[in-house]
């Protein structure tokens, strides 16, 4: 059977949908997303974050097979007690935690929540130091990049400044055996191109899915993370040589780690293949 840890230990494609449009919740679930996450900070203006909060009690959709989590206000704020308290009442699949910088903040939070399980979303230059600690704490079920907040705090302009930490997620995640971790967003909503290239970036730099901001971006990053078809005849036809150590496909050698890359490349695939069927 399948859980809702399991939806998002796989989950490639994530979109928001702001706290006060409760109206769009059932519509984001019915999107084709692999998991929603519901907004009650940066998308809430200070004034109407209770009445978010009231508006998320009474659209909770019941019975979806898509994980839904909170995005919460973060652990400094005035809001971050009474979020928690919805998500206890709420119990969604997972607490998207902002602006994590600690493994305690992970920690108070899954308590707080009446142990849902923690998405750190890491945007700040104190959280990519602390990253060991934050991805050791069990709290922790899978790592977020706000590559846009983390641009901010670090006074950057090219998100090519932003690879190192990148790598850095995505080696915290493997080194704690946590799911890959999930990029983040692309401001250019409708540009195909853009969403694109991006998604497929964070593919090369070992995540494993991405944070969307309106559902045209779906199809583009499920597109760009899935594996090709040259990739899935490759890998096919490494698995059928097998482990023989004087075979070379395609002018390569097969030795054990290339045989393991072909494994999950069909692994890939035919998650893919289960999640779009309707």
């Amino acid at each position: 059977m399948t859980t809702s840890t399991d939806l998002l230990a796989t989950a490639v494609t994530w979109l928001f949908v702001p706290a006060t449009r409760p109206d769009r919740l059932a519509k984001a679930a019915a999107s084709g997303a692999d998991a929603v996450i519901v907004d009650l900070e940066d998308a809430v203006a200070a004034g109407e974050k209770a009445a978010a909060r009231d508006h998320l009690r009474a659209a909770w959709p019941e019975g979806v097979d898509v994980p839904i989590a909170v995005r919460i206000n973060g652990p400094r704020t005035p809001e971050y007690a009474d979020d928690l308290a919805a998500c206890r009442a709420l119990s969604p699949a997972a607490v998207v935690l902002p602006k994590t910088e600690s493994a305690a903040q992970v920690r108070d939070a899954a308590e707080g929540s009446g142990g849902i399980p923690v998405l750190p979303l890491v945007e700040t230059a104190r959280g990519l130091v602390h990253l060991d600690r934050i991805t050791a704490e069990p709290a922790c079920a899978r790592l977020l990049f706000g590559s846009i907040d983390l641009a901010l705090d670090l006074g950057v302009s090219d998100d090519r400044a932003l690879d190192a930490a990148r790598s850095d997620l995505v080696r915290w995640s493997v080194a704690n055996g946590l799911p890959a971790p999930v990029d983040g967003v692309t401001t250019a909503v409708r540009d195909e191109a853009a969403v694109t290239r991006d998604a497929a970036r964070g593919r090369a730099w070992g995540f494993g899915g991405k944070l969307c901001i309106h559902p045209a971006q779906l199809p583009y990053v499920r597109g760009a993370f899935a594996p090709t078809e040259e990739e899935v005849d490759w890998a096919r036809r490494v698995l059928a040589v097998g482990d023989d150590a004087a075979a070379t496909v395609d002018g390569e050698m097969i030795d054990r780690p290339v045989v393991e890359k072909a494994r999950r490349i069909l692994s890939r695939a035919d998650l893919d293949t289960r999640q779009t069927k309707p």
